[in-house]
């Protein structure tokens, strides 16, 4: 059984690989173009998140899990290189995670807090919260480079990265363990569970106090552009904090057992590493998923996609009808 969910573990990273990266590349370029009928502020937010997501599937799917399935003895597994690689890792997942939060913050502002949105909600604010976030959980996985030793030592080359047994025991390794469990993804997940919380209840208020000044408590019929233009961006962050509170599920569910039960996850059965697995590919999916949410959402996104697809068949068709004439 456990060497058949390998299998498919094995299928499971190599597509995401193939999908995520030109699918993450080609939300990058849309986006970066300013065409799909965003504001610059969620413009910023959206092309970071698709930078971050790509780092995450290169350094955690690719370097990390595929390399280790088709090239067992490349020069990814010497130790220093292997830290390298698993700090990196590490940080892309955590921006790919505080971009998620940092933009349903601000569209929070943006729906809920009518005062905040005329300065936080800019273009300048959301490059500086971008920056800020990424430097600092950059800055704040540098200490686990430390936490690695050499697996094996051959031909006085050091290979492969085992954790030192000082990170499960020394006080200080311990709180660092736990502070950054918290840091990703517990307090995400709750920021985003509260900030939709929020949302959706300034929504509920609004709407009706907005139905009885037009008159709609009564039955009229009148267009409302300010709410179609909050239903969109409404839209656009649910689908994405939804998916992103959906994929990371199962690792939340599966960190709180381990350690309500004090399980060593070095132990467990056949079932439990099943789970935690699945937990695992669930996470590196939620890094391929904000460009098919874009699609769906966000129809001036689709024709620019569509343009996209179509440009390198015209091409290719324009310059054969040169040759031929």
């Amino acid at each position: 059984m456990i060497e058949t969910f390998r299998s498919i573990r094995k299928i499971c990273y190599v597509t995401l690989a193939v999908i995520g990266v030109p699918v993450n590349l080609v939300a990058i370029v849309i986006l970066s173009r300013g065409k799909c009928g965003l504001s610059n502020c969620i413009t910023r937010y959206l092309v970071a998140m698709a930078a971050s997501d790509q780092l995450v599937i290169i350094t955690e799917v690719i370097l990390n899990r595929i390399s280790s399935y088709f090239f067992p003895g490349s020069f990814l597994l010497i130790t220093p290189v292997c830290s390298v690689i698993k700090v990196l890792r590490r940080a892309s997942i955590d921006n790919s995670v505080w971009l998620t939060v940092t933009f349903s913050f601000d569209r929070f502002a943006a729906i809920c807090c009518q005062k905040l949105k005329t300065k936080y909600c800019t273009e300048k604010t959301a490059a500086v919260v971008i920056a800020t976030t990424c430097t600092l959980l950059c800055l704040k996985n540098v200490p686990f480079y430390f936490t690695y030793k050499p697996g094996e030592i051959i031909d006085n080359v050091p290979w492969f990265c085992a954790t030192k047994s000082s990170y499960y025991t020394e006080p200080g390794w311990v709180g660092f363990d736990w502070i950054d469990t918290i840091v990703t993804p517990l307090l995400p997940f709750a920021l985003i569970l509260l900030l939709n919380a929020l949302t959706v209840r300034y929504i509920l208020v609004a709407s009706r106090v907005r139905k009885g000044l037009k008159g709609q408590s009564k039955g009229e019929n009148h267009n409302d552009p300010e709410m179609e233009s909050r239903r969109k961006s409404v839209i656009l962050l649910f689908t994405i904090s939804g998916s992103f509170i959906l994929l990371w599920l199962l690792y939340v569910i599966e960190f709180f057992y381990y350690t309500i039960t004090k399980t060593n996850n070095y132990d467990h059965n056949d079932s439990l590493y099943i789970f935690e697995q699945v937990g695992y590919i669930l996470r590196n999916l939620s890094c391929c998923t904000n460009t098919f949410i874009y699609g769906v959402t966000q129809t001036k996104f689709r024709e620019q996609f569509k343009s996209a697809v179509k440009y390198p068949v015209t091409l290719i068709v324009k310059l054969m009808n040169n040759k031929n004439n």
